[in-house]
């Protein structure tokens, strides 16, 4: 098992593995967006995670960055490789493929998403 070295990291990705988003390429997604990273040689700048389910398999196949704390969706091999390029080459967001942005408040949908609301999260009562 490896142990990384994260010092001098500027962006973390987190890529969806879950079952939804492996239906819908999340594999290849994952593997573009590690070989666009490897081309433009931002290995020692950025570091990638599999996860599992980040619950929004609507939105399959979901890509998160750090520290931004940018959600994107429906991402495909070509999308994924634009987020390295663009987001994280040059600082431009892919607002077309923006599911949730993070500011102060905490994680916001943009007005204009086309993605599912969702559901809320159940909110434990105090006995």
């Amino acid at each position: 098992m490896t142990t990384w070295n994260l010092e001098g990291t500027k962006h973390h990705i987190l890529i969806c593995n879950g079952s939804s988003c492996m239906r819908k390429g999340g594999e290849e997604v994952t593997q573009a967006i590690r070989d666009e990273i490897k081309q433009l040689e931002l290995d020692d700048k950025v570091h990638t995670t599999r996860t599992r389910c980040n619950g929004r398999c609507k939105d399959a196949c979901v890509t998160i960055v750090y520290p931004e704390g940018i959600w994107y969706k429906a991402l495909t091999e070509d999308i994924g490789r634009e987020i390295v390029r663009s987001h994280i080459g040059q600082g431009k967001i892919l607002e077309e493929s923006v599911v949730y942005t993070y500011d102060q408040e905490g994680f916001v949908a943009p007005e204009n998403s086309d993605s599912i609301e969702g559901i809320s999260k159940k909110v434990k009562e105090e006995v």
